[in-house]
């Protein structure tokens, strides 16, 4: 009796182990599975099918992935340029729904890139939507479809050179902003649509500063819009700066005054760069790092200042000034 009482008890031991190191490796595997996720580096260079045959004279669409702040991905989508005119040409800024996907938004319709190991498919939310994503291509192509990451530099000498891109609308005038670096000048140029009497083209030479981002509003409530390019300097610094215009009676525009921060009293105490800008509630938003007087760049203690400013006119014309300055 006592013999089979013992057997008993061994069998119940070795079931309970065997069932106790099945959990522990699900729970092994799932950890496992969750750490890859979370590592997973979609930062770099993706590129279409016929990259590979480039020296062909194959035409060919690559996406290039670098990091923003807050869970967000800057996008630029390029073709070969070196032949003939580009064929897709796209930039936009992605906020993060997952490890794997990330979603921008172009006129109310959300455009999804989902990410694995060594692809990218750029995609529709709304399959009814695909038609859009033609608009940033010419000649029947589209930037929808799967690209191959690369571990390597793009080719520069079929790129389009285009650092950036993006065209604008509101209250019936549009924006197109671009800017290249091209035989080692980097420029921007701005030219509008839609103006009743005299269309705004003009090209700013901004050596040493990248465009990051550009947004419309009418910030005065006159009923003709505003636009705003934002600048970064190239460097660890990344000093922001603003170009500002305003819509004249949708007749004309002018440029805004906008006094670059590092110049102005009011709120450059402690700045060292590192600076956003937003339309937030008809103001224009800045907010940055405050550095104390020891703190290295990559190290600031001083908290943050959000700044606001408001559009007046001026003399000469209208400018931005501030309105408002807080800290935490």
């Amino acid at each position: 009796m006592k013999n089979n009482f013992y057997r008993f008890s061994l069998m119940l031991l070795v079931l309970f182990s065997a069932i106790a190191c099945k959990n522990q490796t699900k729970k092994t595997e799932k950890v496992k599975t969750l750490e890859t996720t979370e590592a997973l580096n979609v930062l770099g260079n993706y590129v279409s099918e016929d990259y590979a045959k480039r020296s062909e004279g194959y035409d060919w669409v690559s996406v290039a992935i670098t990091k923003a702040d807050n869970n967000q991905l800057n996008i630029s989508v390029r073709s070969r340029a070196d032949k003939k005119r580009p064929t897709c040409l796209f930039d936009t800024k992605a906020f993060k729904k997952n490890e794997n996907s990330y979603e921008s938004t172009y006129e109310g319709k959300i455009i999804k890139f989902e990410f694995s190991e060594e692809n990218i498919t750029i995609s529709t939310v709304n399959s009814d939507d695909s038609n859009m994503l033609y608009f940033f291509c010419n000649g029947g192509a589209s930037i929808a479809g799967t690209y191959k990451r690369i571990n390597e530099e793009l080719d520069q000498q079929q790129i389009d050179l285009t650092k950036f891109s993006i065209v604008l609308n509101l209250q019936g005038v549009g924006f197109n902003i671009s800017s290249i670096e091209k035989d080692g000048k980097n420029t921007m140029s701005i030219f509008t649509f839609g103006l009743e009497e005299s269309e705004y083209n003009e090209i700013f030479e901004i050596e040493g500063e990248q465009v990051i981002d550009a947004e419309v509003e009418d910030l005065n409530s006159d009923g003709s819009p505003e636009l705003f390019v934002y600048t970064q300097t190239i460097g660890s610094g990344s000093y922001g700066n603003v170009y500002a215009f305003s819509v004249n009676n949708k007749k004309s525009m002018s440029q805004v005054y906008f006094q670059q921060t590092a110049e102005n009293d009011k709120i450059n105490k402690g700045y060292m760069g590192h600076d956003e800008f937003s339309i937030v509630e008809n103001s224009l938003a800045q907010r940055f790092p405050i550095y104390k007087e020891k703190d290295t760049n990559a190290n600031p203690t001083g908290g943050t200042r959000q700044v606001t400013y408001k559009l007046i006119d001026g003399e000469a014309s209208r400018k931005l000034v501030v309105n408002k300055v807080s800290e935490y």
